[in-house]
């Protein structure tokens, strides 16, 4: 089926792509919700990250079709209605950013943010009477996760940090998560292709990763179903800070 196709042919982008591509299907489940966002940095070991954030473009929307109908009776749809003009806002802002930032420079950003965020639930754990986020800091934050996820797929960081301190169930943090993503994903096409990302080659090379994707959304919902709570969050908060150090490595200290 593949025959004739342009596709990446180098065996280390195909040794890193995989996994990536497990992590992210993973992530996409709502389990290791951070995990994610590592999905391009691996992917960038071999290709530009441009390339590397086509490439995923598909991928990323057989991963939101099965998340969705995964835990389609279990979304926050009022918190959904709140997180997705935001999210959409924050790709307006990719957009039109994307060709004057570096990718490099909005992984160091958000690997720093991610990195302060984490220290603060360390350090200022809330109290368990302690108010939610107001919703100026919700929309803020979920503008940024369209963003970032507009530059690098590197949405969960942002909005975990403002859907954490909501203490979600882990299946309604999972669903919210999935269904805002499947937007704020589609939302990506037909800027993508205005900026000359999608390529016969790039789309060709994700067809041949294609079949991974349901297995790392069929992990990751079968552990997000039989995980405790407390644990469930400690499995964000360790993806989150793996995360974080892998996004300021490549945004500030590599090459």
């Amino acid at each position: 089926m593949l025959a004739g196709l342009p596709l990446h042919t180098d065996p280390w982008f195909y040794a890193v792509a995989i996994p990536a591509v497990l992590l992210l299907g993973i992530s996409k489940s709502g389990f290791g919700a951070g995990f994610g966002s590592l999905a391009v940095p691996l992917m960038a070991l071999a290709v530009p990250v441009p390339d590397a954030a086509a490439i995923l473009m598909p991928l990323l929307l057989v991963m939101d079709l099965l998340g969705l109908a995964a835990f389609r009776r279990d979304v926050n749809l009022a918190l959904f209605r709140f997180l997705v003009p935001f999210g959409l806002l924050g790709t307006v802002v990719g957009t039109l950013l994307f060709r004057a930032l570096s990718g490099s420079t909005v992984a160091g950003i958000v690997g720093v943010f991610t990195l302060l965020f984490l220290a603060q639930r360390v350090l200022l754990p809330p109290r368990p009477d302690s108010a939610p986020p107001r919703r100026g800091i919700g929309a803020a934050l979920t503008v940024t996760s369209g963003f970032t996820s507009f530059i690098s797929h590197a949405g969960g960081p942002p909005l975990n940090a403002y859907l954490i301190p909501l203490r979600l169930t882990p299946l309604a943090f999972t669903a919210t998560t999935a269904y805002f993503f499947f937007v704020v994903n589609l939302s990506k096409w037909i800027p993508y292709a205005w900026l000359g990302l999608i390529d016969w080659r790039n789309m060709a090379t994700s067809l041949a990763l294609l079949p991974l994707a349901p297995v790392g959304v069929w992990l990751g919902v079968r552990i997000a179903r039989r995980i405790d709570a407390k644990l469930f969050y400690r499995a964000i908060y360790l993806g989150m800070l793996l995360t974080g150090i892998k996004l300021v490595w490549d945004g500030f200290f590599h090459g």
